[in-house]
This record gives C-alpha cells, sequence and structure tokens, in this order.
C-alpha cells in the first residue's frame, strides 16, 4: 500500500470535486525517495473572503515592482524588467529564517555574495509575469467557510518561524477545529526549520508525517 497525502485546494468552482492520483519515486528535499505517494485531493468552492494583511502587503510589492516598471510594457516585453529583481528581493526576505542566513552569512563579504548569488540565479530563471500572478493568485483565498466538510485526515504543520503563514496570528488553531479528522503541529524554530522552506524538509517533520501515514494504512 503507497503512503497517501490528502491535499486541500482551492478551486474557482461552484460545487467542489474529489479525485486521486499516484506520483511515482516522489523526491523530497532532503533527498528521501517514496517509491509511491498516493494523492487524494478535495476541492473547494470559491472563497468568500479577500487576502489581507502583511501577507497581501508583500505580495502587492512585489507585484508593482514589476507592473510600475516602464520596461514590464504592459507584460509585452522580450526581456525580463528590471523591477523582476526587485520583486525577487522581496521574495527572497518572505521566503528567509533568520538562523539560516546566519548559518550561511555569517560575515558582511560572505552576506552580500550570498544574497548576489541568490538573486542573480533566480533573475535568470524566473518570468516577471508568472512570478506576479502566482503571488496574487492567493487575493480571494480563503477555504475557511467550507473546512466543515473536510472529511478525510489531515494533518497540518507549520514552523514557529514562517513568515508567510505567520503563527502569531493563531489562524489554525482557531481554525483547524472545525476539521473533524484533523491535527496541527507548529514545530519551534530551530537550527533545523528554515522558515517557510520548512515544508520541503523532511527531516523536521516526518516524526509526525511517518505515523500520520501509518494510521491511513492500518485504516485502509
Amino acid at each position: 500500500m503507497s503512503p497517501a497525502i490528502f491535499l486541500l485546494l482551492a478551486a474557482v468552482a461552484a460545487q467542489g470535486d474529489t479525485g486521486s492520483f499516484v506520483v511515482h519515486n516522489f523526491r523530497f528535499a532532503s533527498g528521501e525517495v517514496l517509491p509511491e505517494l498516493r494523492l487524494h485531493y478535495r476541492t473547494l468552492g470559491h472563497p468568500l473572503r479577500d487576502a489581507a494583511g502583511r501577507n497581501r502587503m508583500w505580495r502587492k510589492m512585489i507585484i508593482d515592482d514589476i507592473r510600475t516598471d516602464p520596461d514590464w510594457k504592459g507584460g509585452d516585453y522580450t526581456t525580463q524588467p528590471r523591477g523582476l529583481r526587485a520583486a525577487l528581493q522581496l521574495l527572497f526576505t518572505a521566503g528567509s529564517a533568520p538562523l539560516v542566513q546566519q548559518r550561511l552569512a555569517p560575515t558582511r563579504d560572505s552576506a552580500d555574495a550570498y544574497i548576489t548569488r541568490w538573486l542573480d540565479t533566480r533573475f535568470a530563471e524566473t518570468d516577471a509575469n508568472d512570478l506576479m500572478h502566482q503571488v496574487d493568485a492567493s487575493r480571494d483565498y480563503d477555504p475557511s467557510t467550507a473546512l466543515d466538510r473536510i472529511t478525510a485526515p489531515v494533518l497540518a504543520i507549520n514552523s514557529a518561524d514562517d513568515f508567510i503563514n505567520p503563527p502569531e496570528l493563531g489562524l489554525m488553531e482557531r481554525l483547524i477545529p472545525r476539521v473533524k479528522r484533523a491535527r496541527y503541529v507548529l514545530i519551534p524554530t530551530s537550527e533545523r526549520t528554515r522558515g517557510h522552506g520548512t515544508h520541503t524538509a523532511a527531516a523536521v517533520w516526518k516524526e509526525y508525517f511517518g505515523p500520520f501515514v501509518a494510521a491511513l494504512e492500518r485504516a485502509q
């Protein structure tokens, strides 16, 4: 029996939908490989409230960095607009974690070299329109009105140093009780967490994920 993950997706649809698919040789960022990963998903109807607070503010700044650049040309550019670099600077900040960056760049020169290298690399492989639409996609995302419709087991994990999903807002503590078979785990900040990037650091959360998957297999 393959491990299974249940996904909650937002969709612009009148009614929800369900389905499943299998990913073979799924590789985590840590290098661990699952020979077969079964994904079950449920889509929800169109959300009713807009994104807000700091999460929307930094996204709006990224969008403005691109759209207000004359080189953007209304989206019909032939070379990437210079505003993309400014947008990537904000993206880096949102996805960063203080302990990680301090460890990777403990001196002024190493910090300057690290961020310059990161920006140069991402600028070369990122499209301005794509980035703008990606960060704007959550502008009306709010699945909270349909959480009680979820019947599949859910394991929700966040790390305390996540800038993008800040635990200080208390959203999970307030909303997760509405999901009938859900468990929420908040991982404390440590040398192993990576801010928002902790979601691809399997070594940090596998102690929770392993038992969750095992319970799913026993139930089938």
